[in-house]
């Protein structure tokens, strides 16, 4: 079970929405979205409705405004629970082809800086062994997020990227 709570203004003001399932639809909850506190579980919260648009993956604890979640605008319309986040075992295998081809690394720790030690620029396919991840677009866990759970991911779309840059990943953990 998880708990998360979306409020309209920073600072944990304003209209509140509690929510502890998945809801492809939030909009008629609040019309804008500048602080969340996230009580329990690791949640992925979407720009657009159905789970659609930026994502952002959430654990515990206080985010005071949407910049403190590296939105980019107070617009949140749906949310996910995370699951596979209490395994203790966590494994990703990157590749720098679609389709599982060309040189292959295997992970089990975060890594920061994808091409100092995968020395390629792109990944185009990817799989998730245990556990779930995020990618990031750029090194040092910044810009564009993606969730990736368990199962494989032939091309950098069946992740939601536009194109194949990961600087960075991480393993999502419920603490």
């Amino acid at each position: 079970m998880g708990k998360i709570i979306f409020y309209e203004d920073r600072n944990f003001q304003g209209r509140s929405y509690e929510c502890s399932s998945d809801c492809p639809e939030l909009s008629s909850y609040f019309s804008r979205c500048n602080s969340i506190r996230v009580e329990s579980g690791c949640w992925v919260v979407y720009e657009r409705p159905n789970y659609i648009g930026y994502q952002y993956i959430l654990t515990r604890g206080e985010y005071s405004d949407f910049q403190r979640w590296m939105g980019f605008n107070d617009s949140i319309r749906s949310c996910r629970l995370i699951r596979n986040t209490t395994t203790g075992s966590y494994r990703i295998r990157i590749y720098e082809r679609p389709d599982f081809a060309g040189h292959m690394m295997e992970f089990s720790e975060d890594n920061p800086a994808v091409y100092e030690r995968f020395r390629h620029r792109e990944v185009h396919s990817c799989s998730v062994l245990d556990g779930a991840w995020v990618f990031f677009e750029h090194p040092n866990y910044r810009g564009r997020q993606y969730l990736l759970e368990r199962g494989e991911y032939r091309r950098y779309a069946d992740w939601g990227a536009m194109h194949a840059a990961v600087g960075s990943f991480r393993r999502i953990m419920e603490f």
